[in-house]
């Protein structure tokens, strides 16, 4: 699974993984805010979608609309 992840990153713009790896950076060092059972962060073009299990982040869902 982490293979995975980790070549779907690399099929995107350096823009867009950037991006992305802003997101998931964010989220994953913001243990304060509590997460429902869906959470999304939006940038300018990309998206992630995520949930919480504890220290945990899994993502469902990252896009960009370039």
């Amino acid at each position: 699974m982490i293979q995975r992840a980790a070549a779907a990153l690399f099929e995107i713009s350096d823009e867009a993984r950037e991006e992305t790896i802003t997101f998931i950076e964010a989220v994953a060092g913001d243990s304060t805010t509590e997460v429902p059972d869906l959470a999304a962060a939006f940038g300018e073009w990309c998206w992630l979608v995520y949930t919480r299990h504890g220290e945990v982040v899994e993502v469902l869902d990252a896009g960009c609309a370039r």
